[in-house]
């Protein structure tokens, strides 16, 4: 996944190190603030792909 702006990306990587909530995220919801913001504090998990089967 992608992102817009690298600052707020790395905003939500440094909520993550910090051990913030993901409910601290500071941009409204549905806005593409938020979207980098959450990329960033997701940085170290494992790409969800539900569109895929995994089983073959």
């Amino acid at each position: 996944m992608g992102y817009v702006s690298k600052t707020v990306m790395e905003e939500g990587k440094a909520a993550k190190i910090a051990g913030q909530a993901d409910t601290s995220n500071p941009y409204p919801a549905g806005s593409q603030n938020s979207a980098d913001w959450l990329e960033g504090y997701t940085y170290d998990e494992a790409e969800q792909n539900v569109d895929n089967d995994s089983d073959e």
